[in-house]
C-alpha cells in the first residue's frame, strides 16, 4: 500500500488504519499485541486510538487501549518511527464523569488529556491529535436533527485551537484533526485557523459505510474544497455489513454473542441497532453474494475505493479478522455493482446516519 498525505499536513498514512477501541475489552493485551504486530507486518503504518477507549466506555477500562499500545511500543524499540499514531481528546462528558466533569472542554482540559495520553502511550509526541466529538451541540451518534435550544457551548473553536496550538508549539502534537463533525464545524475550524494563524485540521474522522453515508450530504464537498482528509470509521457498520446478523438479527437468542451490537445494549440503542439499519444491511449483503463477493469484502472495497476516503479505519478482534479485512484491499467493484449499491441507497437512504 502506498501512503497518502493527510490533508495539508506532513503526515503520510496508509489507506488502511488499524482502529483499536476493542483492545482492553473484547481483546486482551496479548492478542492486541499480536494484531498490532501483524498489521505492521502487512504494511499498515497508521494506528488510531482515543483516551476514552476501550468501548463500550467504562470507568474501569478508561485509558486501557492507550496503555496496551504504550506497552507494545515500549517492548519494540524502533517501532515508534515506523507508525503514524493518532489519538483523541474526548469532548464534553456525555455521561462519563471519569473523563472530566462539566459540560465544557476548556483549554486546560485539552492539555491535561493530551499529557495523560502521552504517558499512557509512552511516547513524546502524538502524530495526529483529534477532538473526539464537538464541544458544541450537534446531532451525532444517532441523533438526526440539530436543535438550537440545546446549545451549551462553553469553549469557542478559537480557544480549542489555541490549546492545540500550545501542544504543537511544545512539540507534543504534530498535526490535529476533528471527529464526528459537521460541514459547518470543519469549515469553521479551517476558517478560524487561517484567520488567526493557528494549526489547521488535517482530517475529520466520521462514520462512513453503506448504511451510513451522511458524508455524501455536503461534508464531502467541504472536505474537498478545504483540503481536509476523511478518516472513515465503522466501514462494516459495527458488523451489520459482515452478514453475521442476517439470519438472527442483532438481539435475541440467535444473535452472535461475540458481536458488539449483540453484546452491548448501549450500541443497540444507537444508530447501528435500528431495525431499518439491519434491513438495509441485509439488502447490501445479498447484493454482495449475488456478485460473488462476501459482504465484508464488498463493504470494505466500496470504502477503500471511494475518492472521499483518505484512510479507512478497521476494527478487529482477531488476527483472522485483520487478515480478511486487509485481503479486501485492491478489490475492484464493477460499474454495475456500484450502480446497484447506489440504487439501494436511493430506496433506503442512510438508516444508520
Amino acid at each position: 500500500m502506498q501512503t497518502r498525505q493527510l490533508g495539508q499536513s506532513d503526515l503520510l498514512v496508509t489507506p488502511i488504519c488499524l482502529g483499536t477501541m476493542t483492545f482492553g475489552e473484547q481483546v486482551g493485551e496479548r492478542d492486541a499485541h499480536a494484531i498490532l504486530d501483524r498489521a505492521v507486518a502487512r504494511g499498515v503504518n497508521f494506528l488510531d486510538t482515543a483516551e476514552m477507549y476501550s468501548v463500550p466506555a467504562r470507568k474501569e477500562t478508561f485509558g486501557a487501549t492507550e496503555t496496551i499500545i504504550g506497552r507494545w511500543l515500549a517492548a519494540r524499540p524502533g517501532m515508534r518511527q515506523k507508525i503514524v499514531l493518532a489519538t483523541k481528546v474526548s469532548g464534553p462528558s456525555r455521561g462519563m464523569p471519569w473523563i472530566r466533569e462539566g459540560a465544557g472542554m476548556t483549554q486546560e482540559d485539552i492539555v491535561a488529556s493530551c499529557e495523560a495520553s502521552l504517558r499512557r502511550l509512552q511516547v513524546e509526541v502524538i502524530d495526529l491529535y483529534q477532538i473526539h466529538w464537538p464541544e458544541r451541540n450537534v446531532p451525532a451518534f444517532g441523533q438526526v436533527y440539530y436543535d438550537p435550544t440545546k446549545e451549551r457551548t462553553k469553549t469557542p473553536i478559537y480557544e480549542q485551537l489555541e490549546a492545540l496550538n500550545k501542544l504543537v508549539r511544545q512539540g507534543k502534537v504534530r498535526s490535529i484533526g476533528v471527529s464526528n463533525e459537521t460541514p459547518y464545524g470543519v469549515h469553521e475550524f479551517v476558517r478560524v485557523a487561517e484567520q488567526y494563524e493557528l494549526p489547521r485540521i488535517a482530517s475529520v474522522q466520521n462514520p462512513y459505510c453503506l448504511v451510513s453515508r451522511g458524508v455524501d450530504n455536503a461534508l464531502d464537498e467541504t472536505m474537498h474544497r478545504l483540503g481536509v482528509s476523511l478518516l472513515a470509521y465503522s466501514p462494516l457498520g459495527f458488523g451489520l455489513l459482515t452478514g453475521k446478523y442476517d439470519e438472527s438479527g442483532t438481539s435475541g437468542p440467535g444473535a452472535p454473542k461475540e458481536g458488539r451490537i449483540a453484546k452491548y445494549e448501549s450500541v443497540r440503542s444507537q444508530r447501528w441497532g435500528r431495525p431499518e439499519a439491519l434491513a438495509a444491511a441485509r439488502r447490501y449483503n445479498a447484493l454482495a453474494r449475488e456478485h460473488g463477493l462476501t459482504p465484508t469484502r464488498m463493504a470494505l472495497a466500496w470504502c477503500y475505493g471511494n475518492w472521499r476516503v483518505a484512510s479507512t479505519i478497521i476494527g478487529v478482534t482477531s488476527v483472522a479478522q485483520l487478515e480478511e479485512d486487509l485481503d479486501a484491499w485492491g478489490t475492484a467493484l464493477s460499474p454495475e455493482l456500484l450502480a446497484a449499491i447506489d440504487q439501494v441507497r436511493w430506496e433506503l437512504r442512510d438508516p444508520a446516519a
